[in-house]
């Protein structure tokens, strides 16, 4: 199945210096159970990353940390040399201990060390873009960012960066960040049942700045809901491919990132969030977050 970056749901945002298709690929999933160690089929997980490709997504997340480095060197061994539109997000600010946990490393040494580790794994002389991730596995904790966030910018002037962005951050983080250089994403979780965002959401869109949802299907518990269910068995469809579509519709600023496996899936996610959903559709999703 091929088919251009034009016919995918969602069309395009300016993400930075770079159009990107608002249906993106979030690489998380291609490592192994829990995101640690190797895919169990290697040779599958190559083959689901050139597919995204070669169904016209230009936008690809991922972290050294997922594997850690296996997410990434897939991404190197099935795409490098990659294709002139193709914009790679990475993150940094955690790392993996042996335990499969995901303890914070924010001083300015672990961020030039996590930059450069995504530097030589994904096999390029500059990071599209890099989103400081803050908080931790429960969510956004207050406090500034500013040194972490000037790290970044000072790696960004070496020319080790193009774009920032933060990630896992509360409304007042981003205040703050912007206040120390331009930022061109925000990375939160967010979906049909978690709209904690929906002002920030708003914010950024007014402002120009891509929204882009972690668990944008609830995460490793997908999302479960009498409304969504009954509006997916309406349209006869799944509540994953109504839940994706809704994002697409929420606002423009918001760019998907669901992550698999399965050139099945991939290809039934895609499919999926080209849903047209009527205004009596997303009045009664909308009522799941509210």
């Amino acid at each position: 199945m091929n088919t251009s970056s034009a016919s995918l749901p969602g069309g395009t945002w300016t993400l930075g210096d770079s159009s990107v298709t608002r249906f993106g690929y979030g690489a998380m999933q291609l490592a192994g159970p829990w995101v640690m160690g190797p895919p169990a089929d290697h040779d599958g997980a190559l083959a689901v990353l050139r597919e995204a490709v070669g169904l016209g997504i230009t936008h690809i997340d991922t972290s050294d940390a997922y594997g850690p480095r296996f997410t990434n060197e897939l991404i190197r061994e099935a795409l490098h040399p990659y294709p002139e539109p193709l914009f790679i997000a990475t993150k940094v600010g955690a790392t993996r201990d042996a335990q499969g946990g995901w303890p914070t490393a924010r001083r300015p040494e672990d961020l030039r060390k996590q930059v450069h580790e995504n530097l030589g794994s994904l096999g390029v002389d500059t990071l599209d873009l890099v989103n400081l991730r803050m908080g931790d596995a429960q969510g956004p904790r207050p406090g500034s960012i500013a040194e972490a966030f000037e790290t970044l910018v000072d790696l960004r002037q070496e020319g080790l960066i193009r774009h920032l962005g933060v990630s896992n951050v509360t409304a007042e983080q981003v205040t703050e960040a912007r206040s120390i250089a331009p930022i061109v994403c925000v990375q939160n979780m967010y979906n049909l049942a978690h709209r904690h965002d929906d002002d920030l959401v708003d914010h950024l869109a007014a402002d120009g700045i891509a929204y882009v949802p972690f668990f944008p299907l609830g995460g490793f518990t997908p999302l479960q809901s009498e409304a969504l269910s009954r509006v997916a068995n309406r349209l006869g469809t799944t509540p994953m491919s109504v839940a994706l579509a809704w994002l697409l519709r929420r606002s423009p600023n918001i760019l998907l990132i669901p992550g698999t496996s399965s050139l099945a899936h991939l290809r039934e996610n895609v499919a999926g969030a080209g849903l047209s959903l009527s205004d009596e559709d997303v009045a009664e999703l909308d009522g799941i977050g509210h």
